[in-house]
């Protein structure tokens, strides 16, 4: 229930900032004057801008399962597969959570979870990671995981995402009946020039909204991994998976899932890595913030 009115928030936050942007401006009346109502322009803005985020995040699981090639398992399968479940299961009662559905893949050394609820997530580990880790420095990788969960950090992101798609969808379009109008001199309806300006607009926008999700992504990265730390009572295993993962291949995730993985963008533009880089995560944990 808390999710739902904080949607409800949101998109009505967005539609009022959104409303006294526009009257600022003078956009409103400018808008009116030429036959646009900016009112449906903005429930457009928001239901596409919301329904398109927070339909992938519903389907968020099986989605992740899909393109990674994941399999549910339940501890029945083996010894390792019954320490994952049940390492999972104890960390979730400490984060005080719903038991997250456990799964393993094939793959370079990684860790991801996904889903649109606390109490009945999904979190994966990858064959490179048992392969390269501890189980102790997997115990930590787990703990990452399940405070993603628990911080509720993929609701957070869908939501900030949503706002940016709000915003991304209003600001091409009111950009390019502006263009359409000042400079091409339409006179009815819209020309070439208000779809070309708002896709333009709309790529130019939607890399600058990319950048900032991608900020917020690389925060809640710091706060993962001290929730971990917390989970098991020392930054040391986190620390010390950090420090091996940075001495194997790690990656293999879809961009779906990317942002709540355990790996680095190193290799990827800072600002649209959605991971800090090892280095400063550990001086973090280190640090003890």
């Amino acid at each position: 229930m808390k999710r739902v009115l904080l949607l409800v928030a949101t998109n009505v936050a967005v539609m009022l900032v959104l409303s006294i942007v526009v009257s600022v401006l003078g956009l409103d009346q400018w808008l009116s004057a030429e036959g646009i109502d900016y009112v449906s322009l903005l429930w457009f803005s928001a239901i596409f801008g919301f329904g398109g985020a927070f339909i992938s995040l519903l389907m968020s699981k099986m989605i992740a399962k899909m393109s990674t090639g994941a399999r549910v398992i339940d501890g029945s399968e083996g010894t390792t597969q019954y320490w994952l479940v049940e390492t999972v299961r104890k960390l979730a009662e400490k984060a005080g959570i719903g038991m997250p559905e456990v799964a393993f893949y094939e793959g370079p050394a990684n860790a991801f979870a996904t889903g649109a609820f606390r109490d009945s997530a999904l979190v994966a580990v990858s064959s490179g990671l048992l392969e390269s880790m501890s189980r102790e420095e997997v115990e930590a990788v787990l703990g990452h995981e399940v405070a993603h969960v628990a911080n509720g950090d993929m609701v957070t992101l869908t939501l900030i995402q949503g706002v940016l798609n709000t915003f991304v969808f209003f600001l091409s379009r009111v950009v390019g009946f502006v263009v359409d109008k000042a400079v091409f001199r339409t006179e009815r309806g819209v020309g070439p020039g208000f779809y070309i300006t708002m896709i333009v607009c709309q790529i130019l926008f939607g890399i600058a909204a990319s950048m900032i999700v991608a900020w917020f992504s690389r925060r809640r990265e710091f706060r993962a991994d001290r929730g971990s730390a917390d989970f098991l009572g020392t930054p040391q295993p986190m620390i010390a998976a950090l420090s091996r993962l940075g001495q194997v291949q790690s990656g293999g995730l879809p961009q779906s899932v990317k942002a709540f993985g355990i790996g680095s963008d190193s290799n990827i533009a800072r600002l649209f890595a959605t991971h800090p880089p090892l280095e400063e995560r550990i001086a973090a944990l280190q640090a003890g913030r």
